[in-house]
């Protein structure tokens, strides 16, 4: 992968990042955070995974813009990675200010079922995990996928522990909804 394909995949994901940071405290008040052991345990894999995605190949060549590495493929994989970018924003502005970085109950937290919440239980890390296969696309690399794979097995992790703390809260509602939507994928996860 080369310094144009990094950048391709670099660049919106910045963006999408400076979107994330600047809304991160239009939230509510913190009633209960996961353990730093657990944020830890699913934070590993998500950094690994993410580097072995964006960070261009260390040879001296890769630094050299190369455009003729730009193929229908990279293209595709662009707006595929920038249609899984949206589709978690949308889900952020749905969540509105039950939105939380690491698992957390929010002070009067709402189940939102609506909007992207409607097609999968989990839209954000939908979005994020539809913008990273974009981004595998665009590098053409193993070690993309192997990046994606970690991403994944990061945010499955998180999924199974904000879960278990959604259930608790919201008992039966949240139970019937887990059986009607599913978590990541549709049809599958």
């Amino acid at each position: 992968m080369n310094i144009v394909q990094s950048l391709a995949i670099v660049i919106p994901w910045t963006v999408w990042l400076i979107y994330w940071i600047a809304t991160s405290k239009q939230v509510k008040q913190t009633a209960q955070r996961e353990t730093s052991n657990s944020r830890t345990l699913q934070s590993i894999p998500l950094i690994v995974g993410g580097a072995l995605i964006i960070v261009p190949d260390l040879s001296a060549g890769a630094w050299i813009p190369g455009w003729q590495h730009l193929q229908v493929a990279q293209f595709a994989g662009l707006a595929v990675l920038l249609a899984g970018l949206a589709f978690s924003v949308w889900a952020r502005l749905h969540l509105g200010t039950n939105w939380s970085v690491s698992v957390t109950l929010k002070e009067g937290h709402e189940l939102v079922r609506s909007g992207p919440y409607r097609l999968v239980r989990h839209p954000i890390y939908t979005g994020c995990l539809v913008a990273l296969a974009g981004a595998v696309l665009i590098g053409e690399q193993w070690r993309c996928a192997a990046g994606l794979l970690l991403v994944f097995a990061s945010l499955a992790y998180k999924v199974r522990v904000e879960e278990s703390w959604l259930t608790r809260y919201f008992g039966p509602a949240y139970t019937q909804y887990r059986q009607e939507v599913a978590a990541l994928i549709p049809g599958l996860y």
